[in-house]
């Protein structure tokens, strides 16, 4: 039976397995909330970004900065389920991987955290030195936008 007055979450990808990659040390059950600085910018943001792909969830954790106090935090990839409607990360949809090859999203609502993968093969040293100088010579530029 249908709960109209409280139906499921919709959105892309629904259905699938979605991750959120970061340096933070959670636990099942803790909601990630819109609210916080994002990985690439200084301002608090007002959503929380995921994605159905274990790819852009290694590249988040990689690029993730550790919480304050704890720049070098271990990366981790977390299982989330999202508690309320999400979209396409216009970020990355528009005009950088017309068609969502990323498979990232956004949500204002929370997303709560279901497990965690515990193993995933990073990217190789240089390949990740090279994604950072493209976000730093972005960020010389004016030109690390986060719309938000």
């Amino acid at each position: 039976m249908t709960d109209t007055a409280n139906p499921a979450p919709t959105g892309p990808d629904a259905g699938a397995t979605f991750y959120h990659g970061t340096r933070s040390d959670l636990k099942t059950g803790d909601l990630l909330v819109a609210g916080w600085k994002g990985n690439f910018q200084a301002q608090a943001l007002s959503w929380i970004y995921f994605s159905a792909a274990l790819e852009s969830a290694i590249w988040g954790c990689e690029l993730a900065k550790g919480p304050p106090g704890d720049e070098t935090a271990r990366e981790r990839i977390y299982i989330v389920e999202p508690t309320g409607d999400w979209f396409d990360d216009p970020n990355l949809t528009d005009k950088k991987f017309p068609g969502n090859p990323t498979r990232s999203y956004r949500s204002r609502a929370p997303l709560r955290i279901v497990g965690e993968v515990e193993t995933w093969e990073p990217h190789a040293p240089e390949v990740l030195a090279q994604m950072k100088a493209n976000l730093a010579k972005l960020k010389a530029e004016g030109k690390d936008v986060i719309i938000d």
